[in-house]
């Protein structure tokens, strides 16, 4: 048998799902002025918080829950961009490697202030500084669940 959330889960959760969309719309609208979407956005900060700026076209893909050819169409417009580049591994042909360029972290560096403040004015702000900190909790609480969990 089926146990329905209670009436004050179900509050919570439909908060939680109705906010999860309209942040995500906020932020990628504060992104679009910039001529960048949040998943090239993210892109760019995986690459450049990695060794030498590149990563793996498979551990990428696995960062952004993306399939190869979701990635690959990700990339594609950043490639055109100028912002990425693909390479291929001299020592292993069955590796490609996605590489962050100097223009790619040009365009990074120049956009990350607006997506900090983007954040801060949907997110941070509006929880102050215990809520910021009840936030980080309790998703990770949740995060360590996912991981948890066998895959498939």
């Amino acid at each position: 048998m089926t146990e329905w959330l209670t009436e004050r889960e179900q509050a919570s959760w439909r908060n939680f799902i109705m906010s999860v969309h309209d942040l995500m719309a906020a932020l990628e609208a504060d992104l679009a002025p910039h001529g960048i979407t949040m998943g090239d956005y993210e892109v760019l900060v995986w690459l450049s918080e990695a060794d030498e700026q590149r990563m793996r076209m498979c551990d990428l893909a696995g960062a952004l829950q993306l399939s190869p050819s979701g990635l690959t169409r990700r990339l594609d417009g950043m490639v055109r961009q100028g912002w990425v580049q693909r390479a291929s591994c001299s020592s292993d042909r069955r590796v490609a490697w996605a590489q962050l360029t100097d223009t790619g972290l040009q365009k990074m560096q120049q956009v990350a202030p607006a997506h900090v403040a983007s954040v801060r004015r949907h997110v941070l702000d509006p929880l102050g500084p215990k809520g910021v900190d009840q936030l980080g909790a309790l998703f990770g609480r949740v995060r360590d669940h996912l991981q948890a969990l066998p895959t498939a």
